[in-house]
């Protein structure tokens, strides 16, 4: 812990509180009193000071009966606003998309109706890595251990289902019932989410947020975290054998993975490529981590699905470092990637694996990049060779401006419109496969959920994108599929006055499960969603919708989005045909389909 109930003044009495007739604690003795609290003192005031120190400044919520009096103080400091949603998953998924942006997030709901409602966007922020503060309002202190049946739960006396269920994804749960160890519980929760970068649980009874107590009394002294260190000799070692490996080699690359941002070590790799020429690639949960405009950026590793020449270098080369990877079944294809374990080392945050060979822990990863940037020969030999081989992607044909809109030619446009201003958001479905493509420049983001691929995820993951950083815009590109989910919380973006540009990419169907395993229960009804979006605008706010047919519309579209409505929220519907998919999606459908179908091995 890093704050103290020490840091508190100290009552004069050392009683602060002493057993009633009936054998519970009450609060203060009435014989022997202790000195007056301010009335601001509370529990509630508190938690919203320590969302603020830590840089939250949005807290996305859905109000319920047990949480309401936590939103009254949460509302009541001046650095923090509340960002109703529409329902808890898209709350969740608000908070993740806050938490990529500001390096933190937070979301509230009720007792058990609301967090088994958010869990599932609280177990995808888990997958990627993200402090969520994830707090939900509990039962009367009064109510726990009585044998009592409360509304909101599954009818049984016992509380702890919701805990239960949070335990799992999440790396801390805080139950605070009582006022007397409340501050211990919130700071070190709050805390651990953000040295673990992992969700948090912290459940608060309903009649605790108001009440004043000595703990609360004075401004809570900001969280100064012990940075993590690396063992210094396990450093030294993990360099030299990692420099020995890699200095015998003579094509060696590097691939950033998407634990680069949990590590912290984005800069850090650029500079380990930069003093050392190796050919620079990512895997495609780690776009926007590393700057694509880098002199020795080869592009996009997922084997038979990245970019075109990128897999051969790679897979060729004699010696590849991995930053942070994660290899599952998707961004492996199907576990298709011809890599070799005696050709890799693989740095994790903080342990470092040379290919059969030894490995090192307590060696951070950043701490690692720099040392070992002074230790490594120059070779270019990689890069090279790339540039000789190099092709550079060809120009979908020309088509008719009436003639029906290809996705090719949409994902053309969407390229001219990315700058330092623009962050792109990528549904799961073949907007992967599609955003994987664009080009980003120099500041421009790039979010989408690989590990967990919750369908939906997107829009709410806009709405806190989008609520972090007011000055950037932000283009999502959705599915149809994707949208039914979660849409609700368009009404959310236009009460927060946003302005990013959602592309809904209509095709009549989940489209990546068709090319996994097509079945009628891909084909989604069709529903008008220009005329939803309307709907939901009913003339209040600042929202723009159109839909487009061919390319002509399209251009007149993003002039329109780009232009007069700058400033509003934008909503184009992009119909296309239901079997136009990136060939991409078609490769990694077959291997993935492969993967999934492989018979039991025999007994």
């Amino acid at each position: 812990m890093d704050t103290k109930l020490d840091d508190a003044p100290t009552p004069s009495n050392s009683n602060v509180c002493c057993p009633s007739q009936n054998g519970t604690a009450s609060f203060l003795c009435s014989h022997d009193p202790c000195p007056p609290i301010s009335s601001d003192a509370t529990l509630g005031s508190h938690l919203a000071r320590r969302l603020v120190q830590i840089g939250v400044r949005d807290v996305f919520s859905v109000p319920g009966d047990f949480n309401l009096t936590l939103l009254d103080h949460l509302i009541a400091e001046p650095g923090l606003n509340n960002i109703g949603c529409c329902n808890e998953l898209n709350a969740g998924y608000a908070a993740d998309g806050y938490a990529r942006s500001r390096g933190v997030g937070a979301c509230v709901v009720t007792f058990t109706v609301g967090g088994l409602s958010i869990i599932n966007a609280i177990a995808g922020a888990y997958s990627e890595n993200l402090p969520v503060i994830c707090i939900v309002g509990g039962p009367n202190t009064n109510d726990f251990g009585t044998n009592r049946i409360l509304h909101h739960t599954i009818g049984l006396p016992d509380f702890s289902q919701e805990l239960r269920c949070f335990q799992t994804v999440t790396c801390f749960q805080a139950v605070v019932n009582n006022i007397e160890d409340a501050h211990e519980q919130i700071d070190k929760a709050i805390s651990t989410a953000l040295k673990e970068s992992k969700p948090v649980y912290i459940s608060i009874s309903c009649n605790l947020p108001a009440i004043p107590h000595p703990t609360f009394s004075r401004e809570p002294i900001p969280f100064a975290l012990s940075p993590r260190v690396s063992n210094k000799m396990g450093l030294k070692a993990a360099v030299e054998a990692t420099a020995a490996f890699l200095n015998k080699a003579v094509k060696p690359v590097m691939v950033g993975g998407p634990k680069l941002r949990v590590a912290k070590s984005c800069e850090a790799f650029v500079e380990l490529a930069d003093a050392s020429g190796y050919a620079l690639a990512v895997m495609p949960s780690a776009k926007g981590l590393v700057p694509e405009h880098h002199q020795h950026f080869i592009g996009t590793y997922w084997g038979a699905v990245g970019t075109s020449f990128c897999g051969e270098i790679v897979e060729s080369s004699d010696a590849y470092l991995f930053a942070g990877p994660i290899f599952n079944d998707y961004s492996s294809v199907g576990y298709s990637l011809l890599l070799k374990k005696e050709k890799a080392i693989i740095v994790h945050p903080d342990r470092v694996v040379i290919a059969n060979g030894p490995t090192f822990g307590c060696v951070l990863m950043k701490d690692f990049f720099q040392a070992l940037a002074k230790k490594l020969n120059r070779k270019t030999t990689a890069y090279d060779n790339y540039q000789r081989i190099f092709i550079p992607d060809g120009v979908p044909p020309k088509c008719d401006p009436q003639e029906p809109l290809r996705v090719n030619i949409l994902f053309q446009h969407i390229q001219k419109m990315l700058s330092s201003n623009t962050v792109v958001i990528a549904e799961t479905g073949d907007s992967w496969f599609n955003c994987q493509k664009l080009k980003l420049p120099e500041g421009c983001g790039y979010e989408f959920q690989m590990q967990y691929g919750s369908i939906g995820w997107s829009v709410g993951a806009t709405l806190g994108y989008a609520q972090s950083v007011p000055e950037k815009r932000v283009i999502a590109c959705i599915g149809d599929g994707s949208f039914q989910v979660t849409a609700q919380d368009v009404s959310t973006m236009i009460r927060c006055e946003q302005k990013s540009i959602i592309f809904l990419i209509n095709n009549g169907g989940y489209t990546i499960e068709v090319e996994i395993h097509d079945g009628p229960y891909n084909v989604i009804k069709n529903w008008n969603y220009t005329g939803l979006v309307d709907a939901i605008h009913n003339g209040e706010g600042n929202c723009w919708t159109t839909k487009v047919k061919c390319e002509q519309e399209l251009t007149e579209a993003i002039a329109t989005a780009m232009g007069d409505k700058k400033d509003c929220l934008c909503f184009i519907e992009v119909i296309v045909h239901k079997d136009d998919t990136s060939k991409e999606l078609l490769e990694w459908g077959s291997r993935v389909s492969a993967a999934n179908s492989r018979p039991p091995n025999p007994q």
